[in-house]
């Protein structure tokens, strides 16, 4: 009867270290991709105030130079922005993404919609 206590605790212990390394996995990916996400927007702000390159041109050059999860975001965004103006394209391609940030993250990078507004940008032929 001992022995199977002893082995019950065990397995509870186990499975709560198992789920709590979970748990933290996710915050590191979360961080990791925040602190991503702020270098980007960190390219595009010195691209748009150094270089006059058109919008979708920059968010092609960050989606090569950043990880999986933040790539994908530019690179929808920039796809999208051949229909739809530069501030939809972004809000879209931020509700599409699937990564680890939260709702929270996601309504933050979302403002910079705001000041993509009303910047339709060319077809690409």
């Amino acid at each position: 009867m001992q022995f199977i206590k002893y082995c019950m605790l065990f397995f509870v212990f186990l499975s709560s270290t198992l789920i709590g390394k979970y748990i933290s996995q996710k915050y590191s990916l979360r961080l990791e991709e925040l602190e991503e996400m702020k270098n980007a927007l960190n390219m595009f702000k010195s691209k748009i105030k150094f270089t006059y390159e058109p919008i979708p041109e920059i968010f092609n050059e960050i989606s090569q130079n950043t990880c999986k999860t933040i790539s994908m975001l530019f690179e929808k965004a920039k796809e999208k922005m051949k229909k739809e103006t530069a501030s939809i394209a972004w809000e879209q391609s931020v509700n599409e993404i699937e990564g680890n940030l939260n709702q929270e993250d996601k309504q933050t990078v979302k403002t910079l919609s705001k000041l993509l507004r009303n910047n339709r940008c060319r077809r690409a032929n």
